[in-house]
């Protein structure tokens, strides 16, 4: 799909993206990260807000590992833009993906059994409090609390959710703008339906990294000073990126920690399973995590090797893995492959999801995605996970795919 030009900057797009959302929904919010992206938005959105005397919701997940100048930098944009805002800072035990570690593949921010592991203490405006939200329970994933949290603050009105995702990060985030087959408001691309009345808009959706800079540059705004420190660490500014810290993205910059904050950093060493794995193999290319091109261990092939690669990794672990394979294979054997899927294809048809492969199964393992998204998966929900290993484990029975078990 060429790229089309609308006759105006993306600058004054995105204004106009803005006071169209605020036209047409009765209640909004705005997803916070404290990165360069969701900053560049708040300034935007808050100053609508302003200029139209309302007040617009600001959700921030905070998740505990986070290095202070973010932390320090949240706050001052809380504190600025008061007068318009409602502050939602979650501090609640929330589960996420950690690609750092098969033993743990998981990790719960904020987890109560583990008080004295903290990496920090909650902020004196964080939400605590587990009966807050009517919908949330303790460990919730993130996958499942941001929709939910959506439709609880959009209390029955029509709800927008602004998100600072930008199509030139990933093929992901293109695909999210630009997929066809998706319900959009009003026939506008950059937005996406969550779930009933709620929305996301993607206003910043065609911005470049330049032009974030640029904003900053041009309006004299603040943003995250941790950027600069990025900087002079020798970091590209393609490659700045703060979120979740322990995901297959997230682990490449762990190294920063121990730089930038080393205090911390022996603090999420004890805190996180695998951290300091990831953050001494996460830029390695080859077979440690999985990055770019892979070589097969003598003797093997990438069918054999996944199956190594399973018979290694812990019981829970690997039986978690065995039931998303089960599925992958089952699936492709209805659509051309009845005898087995091939060890490997043509990559780039590999990495579109056109043909199923033993080498993208291998990469799957290796890079520790434990919902197996590279493979076409989404989560599971917490609550329905222990029905679905159940029901795994019949079906994969019935289909009697061989040489699964240990």
């Amino acid at each position: 799909m060429p790229k089309r030009g609308l006759g105006l900057d993306v600058f004054e797009a995105a204004k106009e993206r803005i006071a169209f959302t605020f036209d047409n929904f009765e209640r909004i919010y705005l997803s916070f990260s404290a990165g360069k992206d969701s900053t560049v938005m708040l300034h935007m959105v808050a100053q609508e807000a302003r200029a139209r005397g309302v007040r617009i919701g600001v959700l921030m997940i905070d998740w505990e590992c986070q290095i202070g100048l973010t932390i320090d930098f949240a706050k001052k944009m809380f504190e600025m833009y008061s007068d318009v805002i409602d502050p939602y800072w979650v501090a609640l035990p929330m589960k996420t993906w950690n690609a750092c570690s098969q033993i743990e593949p998981e990790w719960t921010a904020w987890d109560p059994a583990k008080t004295e592991l903290w990496v920090r203490q909650p902020e004196k405006m964080s939400i605590t409090d587990e009966s807050y939200f009517p919908f949330y329970y303790t460990g919730m994933p993130f996958e499942e609390f941001t929709p939910a949290f959506a439709q609880w603050y959009a209390q029955g009105k029509s709800c927008a959710c602004f998100v600072g995702i930008r199509a030139d990060e990933s093929l992901n985030r293109f695909r999210a703008i630009a997929r066809d087959d998706k319900p959009t408001f009003q026939g506008k691309q950059w937005t996406t339906q969550v779930e009933g009345i709620a929305w996301n808009i993607y206003p910043i959706y065609d911005w470049k990294t330049k032009d974030i800079w640029r904003f900053h540059g041009k309006t004299g705004l603040d943003y995250n000073r941790l950027y600069d420190r990025m900087h002079q660490a020798g970091m590209k500014i393609s490659q700045m990126r703060i979120c979740e810290p322990f995901g297959d993205e997230a682990r490449k910059g762990l190294w920063l920690y121990q730089i930038v904050d080393p205090a911390m950093w022996a603090k999420v060493v004890l805190r996180c399973a695998g951290a300091n794995t990831g953050k001494m193999y996460s830029q390695e290319k080859g077979a440690v995590m999985g990055n770019h091109s892979i070589a097969l261990p003598e003797g093997h092939t990438f069918e054999s090797f996944a199956k190594h690669i399973l018979r290694t990794m812990p019981r829970p672990t690997a039986e978690h893995y065995r039931n998303k394979l089960s599925v992958y294979l089952k699936w492709w054997s209805k659509r051309g492959y009845p005898d087995g899927i091939p060890d490997l294809a043509d990559k780039s048809l590999e990495s579109r999801g056109k043909v199923p492969t033993w080498r993208k199964v291998v990469k799957t393992f290796l890079k520790n995605d434990y919902w197996c998204k590279g493979l076409g998966f989404s989560p599971t929900k917490s609550a329905a996970y222990q029905k679905y290993c159940e029901l795994m484990k019949r079906r994969r029975a019935e289909w009697n795919i061989k040489d699964m078990e240990v």
